[in-house]
């Protein structure tokens, strides 16, 4: 049976371990404009605000709705980000994913998405996975393209900051 707050998945660098409140400073911290800059939700201004979101993600997972988690460094535990599987009752689950600024450029986030992609094949029935992101962020788009994403569609989408975002959104199927 499925148990999304009691979920690790192991990759060969990291651990994406259930997000907790034992993360708000690290998760407060990290998430800074420069990494929102592409993304729906805006930086909190104060840190009760991660507390909330910690909450509300703690409650979806005790649902089964989601899989929140937080990636840490397989061997130091450091803290790197955040990936999630939102929405994972329904047939099209969407891909969530942030890595701290200081830690870009190692392939981390791919790594956590291809962990949870595989905890996805082995653990939903889903018709796909959605992975929407702006058309500018390169970086983040070679993930949905190297687990052989198709873009089905795009639109601009006002993120919590005000800014537009000019969406493409992936659908990634089961292999």
């Amino acid at each position: 049976m499925l148990n999304c707050l009691k979920t690790i998945i192991e990759t060969d660098r990291l651990l994406l371990v259930p997000i907790s409140l034992d993360f708000d400073k690290d998760i407060f911290r990290e998430f800074t404009k420069e990494i929102t800059v592409y993304m729906f939700p805006k930086t909190p201004d104060k840190i009760e605000e991660t507390r909330e979101f910690i909450k509300s993600s703690l409650e979806k997972m005790k649902k089964n709705e989601e899989l929140q988690a937080v990636i840490l460094g397989k061997e130091t535990h450091e803290f790197l980000g955040c990936a999630g599987l939102h929405l994972i009752n329904t047939s099209t689950p969407e891909f969530g994913i942030w890595v701290k600024k200081s830690a870009h450029g190692n392939n981390y986030g791919k790594e956590a998405i291809f962990g949870l992609k595989k905890w996805a094949d082995e653990n939903l029935h889903y018709e796909y996975i959605l992975y929407p992101v702006d058309k500018d962020n390169i970086p983040s788009r070679r993930i949905p393209e190297s687990l052989g994403g198709i873009v089905t569609s795009q639109f601009d989408k006002k993120n919590l900051s005000g800014k537009i975002l000019h969406e493409v959104e992936y659908r990634i199927y089961k292999k």
